[in-house]
């Protein structure tokens, strides 16, 4: 029953981050949506760690399966990039332009992850 819980806040947070995407020709707006999408996104990791154990599973990389490993090297580059996006998006709204291209680009890549690390906890179940 969690899983399905877990599977469908994580399809709601991946939506909402294209629904931000979408939205960033209005800043404020944008803003808005990527902060409340990838703050639920580390509510939801803190959610299935402190139900599931899911550091001290992850920490078995010899016994895991390859699905497992490669779903966990994607959750945490997530979680990381989002620290990364933060951070640019965080000057861009300060004023800082010549960080624009940066934030698009790593942006991207986060987005991309994130939908990937979606796929693979649908391998995983």
């Amino acid at each position: 029953m969690s899983s399905i819980i877990f599977q469908t806040q994580s399809i709601l947070i991946v939506s909402l981050l294209l629904y931000g995407v979408y939205h960033r020709k209005t800043r404020y707006k944008h803003i808005k949506i990527m902060k409340t999408a990838i703050i639920w996104d580390l509510l939801l990791v803190a959610q299935i760690e402190l139900t599931r154990s899911a550091i001290l599973k992850a920490s078995k990389v010899l016994e895991n399966p390859a699905i497992l490993n490669i779903h966990v090297s994607l959750a945490v580059s997530t979680v990381l990039l989002y620290a990364v996006v933060f951070y640019t998006g965080n000057n861009l709204r300060k004023g800082n332009e010549k960080i624009r291209v940066y934030h698009k680009l790593i942006g991207s890549l986060t987005l991309t992850i994130r939908i990937a690390t979606l796929i693979t906890s649908f391998l995983v179940i």
